[in-house]
Formats: C-alpha cells, structure tokens, sequence
C-alpha cells in the first residue's frame, strides 16, 4: 500500500470519527442505533434536526477554508498564505455587518438576508480585486495581485472598524458573527453552501496539476504547457467562492485555511493531485472537532468556534514561521 493511499485511509476515517463524535457528544448523549432506529422520537430528532445539520456545515465550511489555503499556499508559493489573503472575507464580513447595522431585511430572504448580502459583498471584493490587479499589471503577477488584496482588505477592515464603532444594541450580535459560529443555522445553510462548496473545490481540483507545474515557477510553468494566466485567475475564482460562501453562513473563523493545508502538506507531501482532496477532508474533521470543543467546554454555554481554532492556530502558526524562518537562515 502507497504513501497516498494511507493518508486517503487515515484521513477519511478521522473525519469519520469527527462526524460520529460531533452527533453523538453533548448534553443529551445520542447512541449510534438512534441512526437507523427512529423508535426514540426525541433522540432522532435532536440527531437529525440540531447535531447532524451543525456538523454537516461544519464540516463544509472547515473543508472549503482548507482546500481554499491549499491551492493558495502552492499558488502563492508560500506556507503562511491563508484564504483570507485576498480580502475576500472583508468583503464578506462588510456585506453581513451592514446587514446588521441597518437592520436590512427582505421579506423573500428573510433569514437568508445576511448570507446572501455577505455573499455579494465577497462576490463584489473578488471582482473588484482581480479587477484592480489586471488595470494595475496586464501580467497579473502574485505579488500584484498580494498587494492589491492587502489594500482592499485594509479599506474595508477600516469600514467594519467604523460600523462596530458606531454600533449600538447590535454589537453583541455583531461580534458574535465575526467570531465565527455554526450553531443553529439548520439544513438550509447547509443547502446554501453546498453549491459554491461544489463549484469552488471543482474547480481547483481541475487545476491540481497546474498548480504542481507553477511551484517551480511561472516561466518554468508556460514552458511545460500551461497557460499560467488563465489558470492563476481559475484558481482565484475558486479559492475566492469557497472563502466567501465559508464567511457567509459562519462568519469569520481563523486559522483552518492556514495550519491544515501545512499540515497536511508535511505529513504526505505536496503534490497537489491529493493535498487539495485530502485538505478538504482534514479541514472538515478539524472544524467539526472545534465546533464539539466549543460547544461541550463551558456547557451549557457555548463559545465561538473561531476562538478554539484560534487557540490551536495561533501556536501552530508560530511553529509554522519559526521553522521557515530556521530554513531561510539556513
């Protein structure tokens, strides 16, 4: 059996485990027959229409934060490359505040109102973005596109800055949005989602081994056959769908995109034709692991997601940039 084979085997039963664990832990302990036994009717409905739903849309909003830092990190040719790099998840995050800051509500989105404004304001960012940078650079080199993300992400950080500032009874409501969270959003989030989940990951799937021709380098790139531009923007598009719909029904949650594809990239290697699937699967247990952490620690309170993936994040972040750091200098 093959190196790739193992982590396919190891990382879908992990996942398998996480899903288990995030619809059978809490305060009410659900048994695995309540799966097919529906003899208990207030146990498969707290399975079927509270834990699984939670799960299922933390485990696609992990899995679309890791594929979309994965095919960055090789894009951007940079470990410490995350899916917020572009601004894209300032865009989202403006488009949901001001949702709640004007107390916006159309009568045919009712609920769906904040994902869907937060989704235009990242669709709007990304355009705006790749836009800017093809005015700016013809080329639309990497580091073009970098600077242009940081200047937009900058603008509107600054904006959302201004309407936490200026924000009244809804700062409660705000803050809890950008820290992140899956709880209670229900089977029509997940719906939501899936789409762009399926879009986005297809289309950087498409792109595997292009994007293992561009580690060595653009021109070494155009002179194996790609055509760079073309599959740069694809990438971006996909990175950048995942990031937004991700924001939009969870809101902010730091450090997936960043610490998993790197992990998974030093445990099996970087070739991409099987560290964007098995990212996408280390993504989703990880987040669904967060998410049981989160809502079991304090029970029967609950903490934002994004403060536990922060907690795990943040140190293996500074390992991630003390070890670069050691091999630049050496």
């Amino acid at each position: 059996m093959n190196k790739s084979s193992v982590a396919y085997i190891v990382s879908a039963a992990t996942l398998v485990v996480a899903v288990w664990l995030g619809v059978s832990i809490g305060t009410v302990k659900i048994p695995i027959q309540t799966l097919w036994d529906g003899t208990d009717q207030k146990l498969t409905n707290i399975l079927w229409k509270i834990r699984m739903p939670r799960v299922v849309l933390a485990g696609l909003v992990g899995a679309s934060l890791a594929i979309a830092g994965a095919a960055f990190q090789g894009l951007l040719k940079n470990p410490l490359a995350d899916p917020y790099t572009l601004g894209v998840s300032s865009g989202a995050s403006v488009g949901a505040v001001m949702t709640l800051f004007f107390s916006i509500s159309i009568p045919f989105l009712g609920s769906f109102t904040l994902p869907v404004f937060s989704m235009i304001g990242a669709a709007l960012t990304m355009f705006l973005v790749l836009g800017f940078a093809r005015l700016v650079d013809r080329a639309m080199r990497m580091e073009t596109i970098i600077l242009t993300g940081i200047i937009f992400g900058a603008f509107l950080g600054s904006v959302l800055s201004l309407m936490i500032a200026l924000t009244g009874e809804e700062l409660r409501q705000v803050i809890g949005w950008l820290l992140g969270s899956v709880s209670m959003r229900g089977w029509s989030y997940t719906m939501m989602i899936l789409p762009f989940v399926c879009i986005g990951s297809m289309l950087l799937w498409l792109n595997r081994r292009e994007l293992n021709a561009m580690l060595f380098g653009e021109e070494r790139a155009i002179h194996l056959g790609v055509n760079v531009k073309q599959r740069k923007f694809m990438i971006l598009i996909g990175g950048s769908i995942l990031t937004g719909s991700a924001v939009a029904v969870s809101g902010t949650i730091g450090f997936v995109g960043l610490v998993v594809p790197h992990m998974t990239r030093l445990m099996w290697g970087a070739d991409h034709r099987h560290l964007l699937t098995l990212s996408f699967m280390n993504g989703a247990s990880l987040l669904i692991i967060c998410d049981l952490v989160a809502r079991t620690i304090i029970s029967p309170s609950e903490l934002p997601v994004g403060v536990i993936t922060a907690f795990i994040g943040a140190p293996v972040f500074a390992y991630i940039f003390y070890r670069q750091r050691r091999r630049g200098a050496m």
